[in-house]
């Protein structure tokens, strides 16, 4: 058969030399390639193309002020506008990156009533690590590495979101509304900074994702890795064990019974060993089995008093008066707002009867927010890996038409390069 009467008929010749195996693994990776692209496709271009509009409205407002120039003295004189998402916590990842780890708390200037006692421990490894390992491949510097990072988790959390709302509500437009919603949460803008935020939420979320579809051995390691990634990872390691535990205590004696018993098991076992095992260290390292929970109070002035604090920054933020810890009043009063609506999305999410991993996580990160001394504004970003709080939202946003859907999310994308950007990265501390 001539090569005439192959491409006659509409088959392509083979490459010369190319083993048929490898062509069939090719065209395998193409085909996966391009059911991804057409599974996740709608939700990822949603979720950048809110998130760039609120990029861009960000940039212009810090442009205009200029004061980025001042807030940003590690600099120098040639700063940018950009320069300030690898500020705040972002200096202290990409020293981890560049040094290490040196375990002792350090006396810095007194803030306040507090004598402030820091150390870069406080940033848990797996995020400078991974600033680390880029920037090694490729080529890029620690700014440069943890922007990578932190953008591609972004999407890797957006595709998790709709993954796992499409699953729980079986609507796959709720999923990419959900997506598109999670671009416009509270201080949004540290989904694409040198923070951890978006690399937990992509762990945290898939974590999940495998919990709900009951694939054990991977929620559970998905879990451990969160635990090297944030403290706030206790809640949704407990979601993973709770539900590990349901599935255990479900499980009939049967002739698969060891096999459905061992993946819960392995996700009881293996999911809070990254969290344990990187306080362990450090209370090694402290000579102080508590010492993670000392320097977050004398560093960082967090620490647990049955909601006080947040009581009085309340109260002080009515009655007009900034009385209470580390006043920000803007970033405040933003995070008043999604204090105040928490209450609400919590009751919604309930009435779905979702699985008991998203209920777990969801409402022990709350109490944990909510009863935790530390600076009020901060609830704003400790809300933002509160995924599951989208999906209400996303359902009551589907009845909407597209058109009216998709110009109320650019319009929140806007909005969000101020409160979710400029509030917190210029005028309060994120």
């Amino acid at each position: 058969m001539s090569v005439d009467d192959i491409t006659s008929r509409g088959e392509v010749p083979a490459r010369t030399g190319e083993a048929p195996s490898h062509r069939r693994r090719r065209d395998a990776v193409l085909t996966r390639l391009r059911a991804a692209g057409v599974r996740f496709g709608p939700a990822l271009t949603l979720y950048g193309g809110v998130k760039l509009i609120g990029l861009a409205v960000f940039l212009r407002l810090l442009a205009y002020s200029g004061t980025y120039r001042t807030n940003t003295p590690r600099y120098g004189g040639g700063a940018k506008p950009w320069d300030v998402l690898g500020s705040w916590d972002g200096w202290w990842y990409q020293d981890v990156a560049a040094h290490g780890y040196h375990p002792a708390l350090t006396p810095m200037a007194p803030l306040g009533p507090f004598t402030m006692e820091q150390n870069s421990v406080a940033f848990f490894p797996l995020y400078p690590g991974a600033i680390r390992l880029v920037s090694e491949v490729t080529g890029l510097g620690l700014y440069g590495a943890g922007m990578l990072v932190s953008v591609v988790a972004s999407f890797v959390a957006a595709a998790g979101i709709f993954a796992l709302t499409q699953l729980v509500t079986n609507s796959r437009r709720a999923g990419v509304l959900a997506a598109g919603l999670w671009a416009v949460f509270p201080a949004s803008s540290v989904q694409w900074s040198v923070y951890s935020e978006s690399l937990f939420t992509a762990l945290a979320v898939w974590a999940c994702y495998a919990a709900v579809r009951r694939r054990w051995y991977l929620a559970g390691s998905l879990a451990l890795l969160t635990g090297l990634t944030r403290p706030s990872a206790a809640t949704l390691i407990a979601g993973v064990v709770v539900a590990a535990l349901i599935a255990i205590y479900r499980a009939r004696p049967g002739a698969d019974y060891f096999r459905r018993f061992g993946g819960p098991l392995f996700a009881v076992a293996a999911a809070p060993l990254g969290l344990l095992g990187y306080l362990t260290w450090l209370g090694l390292e402290l000579h102080d089995f508590h010492g993670y929970f000392t320097l977050q109070q004398r560093g960082w002035a967090h620490s647990f008093d049955w909601g006080a604090n947040a009581f009085k920054s309340v109260q002080g933020l009515l009655l007009g008066r900034y009385d209470y810890l580390f006043p920000y009043p803007t970033e405040d009063l933003v995070g008043l707002a999604v204090l105040m609506s928490l209450p609400v999305l919590v009751l919604l999410l309930l009435r779905l009867k979702l699985p008991s991993v998203l209920v777990v996580y969801t409402l022990g990160t709350i109490a944990m927010i909510v009863l935790s001394q530390q600076m009020f504004g901060t609830i704003n970003r400790f809300v933002m890996p509160l995924f599951p709080l989208a999906i209400p939202l996303a359902l009551a946003l589907k009845r909407l038409s597209r058109a009216q859907a998709l110009i109320l999310l650019l319009i929140l994308g806007a909005l969000s390069g101020w409160y979710g950007g400029y509030a917190i990265f210029n005028l309060g501390v994120p």
